[in-house]
């Protein structure tokens, strides 16, 4: 019997070169694409929680990131080329486009799709209301080594706090929390040199995709056995510009 398999997902690079290894292994998947967050409606998120200095020097962060992406489009090129990741949707994939990960559409869309897993892969927190709607397991594709490494950056963290052991990824279970859930599948790696912000998620894709991979097979089989680390756990977020490029002038990771 064919198993239905749903990625929820905001889009990128990394991301579909995630999904087109799912592919590969067990053929046509659906991608739900939910709009990205507005950039005021973050800031103003995160200003709340963590003051206006903070959050603008985050912000000073991702624009910086942003245009790295850019002038290091040659470098990624590499990485793709070296891991043989295929980092655009082919042409039959089936992508859904949702306003929100939390919005009613999304929840109409997976009554109609009844599938049997679901993997989150760079998508909004999704709500307890949202979860309790979803009757199959819904596993997380995190870009950090939780619970350590929770929430933005993981790897950069990793290496920026001298932990470069835990340079890696999760795959876990989704719970109300932010990568709170059981831990199914965790790898661990190591840039390479000329890699950094804006190159890790596709450094740490080529690492994580046989983990996606095991994680919903046991999902599929029946066999999750979620784990819970003996880490501290801690939440992360953007960098401020000032602390990033201390961190890159005096430890060498950017």
């Amino acid at each position: 019997m064919d198993k239905k398999i749903v990625v929820v997902t905001e889009g990128g690079p990394h991301i579909w070169a995630l999904v087109n290894a799912l592919t590969d292994r067990f053929g046509a998947i659906t991608v739900i694409e939910e709009e990205p967050e507005s950039k005021k409606a973050l800031l103003a998120a995160r200003a709340r929680r963590q003051g206006w200095i903070t959050a603008l020097g985050q912000l000073g962060t991702m624009v910086l990131v942003r245009l790295g992406k850019r002038f290091f489009a040659r470098r990624a090129e590499h990485i793709e080329r070296e891991a043989g990741l295929e980092t655009k949707p082919t042409a039959s994939q089936t992508i859904i486009k949702v306003p929100s990960a939390n919005a009613p559409e999304f929840v109409s869309v997976i009554e109609r799709l009844k599938p049997d897993v679901i993997l989150l892969a760079g998508c909004r927190l999704l709500s307890k209301r949202t979860l309790a709607a979803i009757p199959c397991p819904v596993l997380n594709y995190h870009a950090g080594i939780t619970p350590k490494y929770r929430g933005m950056n993981g790897g950069y963290w990793a290496l920026a706090t001298g932990d470069a052991g835990n340079f890696g990824t999760t795959v876990h279970l989704v719970d109300a929390g932010v990568d709170t859930g059981g831990v199914l599948h965790q790898v661990r790696g190591k840039p390479e040199p000329g890699d950094n912000i804006a190159l890790y998620p596709l450094r740490l894709a080529a690492l994580s995709r046989g983990s996606c991979i095991k994680g919903i097979e046991d999902a599929l089989d029946g066999r999750l056995t979620p784990a819970a680390p003996d880490m501290p756990s801690r939440q992360w977020y953007h960098p401020t510009i000032w602390f990033y490029l201390w961190t890159g002038l005096t430890k060498g990771v950017w």
